[in-house]
């Protein structure tokens, strides 16, 4: 009883069923798809100290634990949500595999091939004017006569896939499919000397799909182009030491390639001659360009700023780093909306009903021409091929406008999301820090021998702040002084040793925790923060030395961003954010977020996220990708901002949004309720007239041929009503 019960339950949320002294049954949804990771979940259960016994099953969803009787029944419920919570991820995946799952096998169009299907379009179209005009009458021929005229040879001919998808769905899933039901209606049709209703029918239907299949054709196509890496063309270096401009996928294994300056490399490869300096942002996410020198790994999809490399190809095409990126959203693609999952569930169920409708009708009338109508009718094809065809056209369109959807499932969830929560640095800032400030404690230092010592703790880092510092010190051609190993503290900062001093660079916490006193910089830093400065202390031999204010500012139209997303009724927006109290409220306030959470890691973050989720409340996390990686795969839908995608944001993130432009966000928000919107009209529209249809078939007032051509003339109309998505405006 409980399993029914608690089935609509968030799906990390325990639930206790039942308890006695010293003994609990725990209710968890997220155990049903935890069958691989039982063991580990297991070993930590047993390993708290005051449980003595963990049984887990899987198939019911709960665990029953046996644990010290002093202790609190709710301390008990409490460790096991958080153990639990440790699998979400793989819960989440489970969960998501599971609704996918079709009750029946449907031909999957984005494998046929649109030159194809618009033969097949371009020959019935001929097949159906030559059988109309000549207007011959087929009914008074033998069975034999129908199955091998012209229209019944031409039907068989174009109808080959709807006949073998039937039939395997038959054999395979022991109940029919559309294609069963259009192929039951094509041989009743012929049977009954009726060649041009079949006809019809496979055009109409083949219409359809042509505009569906040519939908998620131009997807992948304009994911393809938005991901593209590397030249067109590339300098292949010949034995002789000449050059050859070739097109890139001419590029084999062994071969080496020349790239200058201002080119991409299109190609994972080592450096075999010349030195050049290589922005590799769009793959690692480092923001400063390296040197590149003999026998130091490139990746294709990185750019050569300036110098000339000569590069040995290790991976080509498919096979390089950026490749694999795009090949992982190109399946994430297929990942499909509840919406769509709900569609197929229920055209799936109507099928039946049709065969049924056609034996009813049948025995009433004794009339099969009225008993066709009902095969010919069906509420499967519209509602299915609409809603596939507007979510396909929704993500192309996206795609266009730089936004990577990477599954129709985040655009539903998108639409109905209420609570977004943002990241602060790189997200609602540009993520370029500059140094503002530099003011030493005492007379003795000079604000010069400051930022050498900083930067000799920060020399190896790769987080922004070290990046402000470094460009800082560089630009003023200051010397770093020789120091001893790096040691990063995450979330605190660096140390290293120069000379016999210990030299600490990071957060007030940081200093706290070494037993720094920050009493004398109290005022400075009031200051500085009076001013919006992100302030990064420099302590050396345990003494702080001076403040270094570091201003990231805030990307351009963020404000109006936010408006907007009010506008469009979401009603919690929260930042999230790595700095210090005061920092946070600065920001907070001026961006008018209705709350804050300051000073956390990014798995305090993701905590986060997933603790508003657990309340049933759909969760938008919107970050850089870098540092908030588990926050993106954790939210309902992580979203990735900023021009500077790495693989990491690709992989976390189920949307990313290639460009600087934070309006961006609440306009693939408006895409989303837009889609949504379509697949409702293109739903009432479906079942709305194929209704009617059916009604007046069974009533004989509706002629075979007219009940086909209505049914797919529906279904053409609803699937054009979907590819006005192609042109949304995201931009308006």
């Amino acid at each position: 009883m409980y399993l029914k019960r608690y089935s609509n339950e968030p799906l990390l949320k325990c639930k206790v069923v039942h308890q006695l002294k010293g003994r609990m049954r725990i209710y968890c949804r997220a155990l049903k798809y935890l069958s691989g990771y039982t063991n580990e979940i297991d070993c930590q259960l047993s390993g708290v100290i005051f449980i003595t016994s963990v049984k887990i099953t899987t198939i019911t969803s709960n665990v029953l634990v046996e644990y010290a009787s002093e202790i609190a029944p709710e301390t008990i419920l409490k460790k096991t949500e958080d153990i639990i919570a440790q699998f979400s991820i793989a819960a989440y995946k489970g969960e998501r595999k599971e609704k996918s799952r079709l009750t029946v096998n449907e031909r999957r169009l984005q494998e046929e091939p649109v030159g194809e299907l618009l033969r097949n379009v371009i020959f019935g179209s001929a097949a159906l004017a030559w059988t109309f005009f000549r207007r011959k009458r087929y009914s008074h021929l033998s069975l034999f006569g129908r199955l091998t005229s012209f229209p019944a040879l031409t039907s068989f001919s174009l109808s080959r896939p709807i006949f073998k998808s039937g039939y395997e769905s038959l054999r395979y899933n022991k109940r029919p499919n559309a294609d069963t039901l259009s192929a039951t209606a094509i041989i009743a049709s012929l049977l009954s000397g009726n060649g041009i209703s079949a006809i019809t029918i496979i055009l109409l239907a083949d219409i359809a799909e042509l505009l569906t299949a040519y939908s998620m054709s131009r997807t992948r196509k304009a994911i393809r182009e938005m991901l593209a890496t590397g030249e067109k063309y590339v300098w292949m270096l010949q034995k002789d030491g000449t050059l050859l401009k070739i097109p890139q996928e001419n590029i084999k294994k062994g071969d080496t390639i020349v790239v200058h300056a201002g080119e991409i490399i299109s190609v994972d490869g080592k450096v075999v001659n010349g030195s050049a300096v290589v922005d590799e942002s769009s793959i690692t996410g480092e923001y400063m360009p390296r040197e590149k020198t003999k026998k130091q790994q490139v990746f294709a999809g990185s750019t050569v700023k300036t110098g000339t490399i000569s590069v040995v190809a290790e991976k080509i095409q498919e096979d390089t780093a950026a490749a694999k990126i795009i090949q992982m959203v190109e399946e994430a693609s297929q990942h499909k909306a509840q919406v769509q999952n709900k569609a197929d569930r229920f055209s799936a169920r109507l099928i039946p009903l049709n065969f049924v409708l056609g034996a009813i009708v049948f025995a009433i009338t004794r009339s099969p021409v009225r008993a066709l109508n009902m095969l010919v009718i069906d509420y499967s094809c519209g509602i299915r091929l609409s809603t596939a065809t507007a979510l396909t056209a929704a993500i192309s369109t996206g795609a266009k406008n730089k936004v990577l959807i990477k599954g129709s499932n985040y655009l539903e969830t998108l639409a109905e999301a209420d609570t977004v929560i943002f990241d602060k640095t790189g997200t609602l800032t540009e993520g370029n820090p500059e140094v503002r400030s530099i003011i030493p404690v005492n007379e003795n230092m000079s604000k010069e021998d400051l930022l050498a010592l900083a930067a000799a703790a920060e020399e190896t880092s790769t987080h922004p702040v070290s990046h402000a510092i470094m460009q800082k010190v560089r630009l003023s051609g200051i010397p770093i002084p020789k120091h001893g190993e790096i040691e990063v503290v995450i979330g605190r900062g660096v140390k290293t040793k120069v000379g016999r001093n210990i030299v600490r660079v990071g957060n007030a916490k940081f200093m706290k925790e070494n037993g720094i006193s920050l009493e004398p910089v109290k005022e400075l830093f009031s200051r500085l923060m009076i001013r919006g400065e992100n302030i990064v202390y420099v302590a050396k031999s345990n003494a702080v030395c001076g403040l270094i204010g570091i201003n990231d500012p805030l990307r351009e139209n963020m404000k109006k961003t936010i408006n907007r997303l009010r506008n469009l009724e979401i009603d919690d927006i929260i930042l999230l954010t790595g700095d210090v109290e005061q920092q946070a409220e600065i920001v907070a306030n001026k961006m008018t977020f209705d709350r804050y959470k300051s000073e956390l890691l990014p798995e305090d973050k993701a905590r986060f996220a997933l603790n508003i989720q657990s309340s049933g409340s759909p969760v938008v996390m919107i970050g850089d990708g870098i540092n908030d990686a588990p926050a993106l795969a954790y939210a309902d839908v992580g979203i990735a901002l900023g021009s500077k995608r790495t693989d990491i944001a690709m992989e976390a993130a189920d949307i990313a949004i290639q460009s600087d432009n934070p309006l961006t966000i609440p306009s693939a928000i408006r895409l989303s309720r837009n889609t949504m919107n379509i697949i409702q009209q293109n739903f009432i529209a479906s079942v709305g007239v194929n209704s009617l249809g059916l009604v007046l078939g069974a009533m004989g007032v509706l002629p075979v041929f007219w009940g086909a051509f209505l049914h797919n003339m529906t279904t053409v109309a609803v699937v054009s009503n979907s590819l006005r998505l192609f042109f949304f405006k995201m931009d308006k």
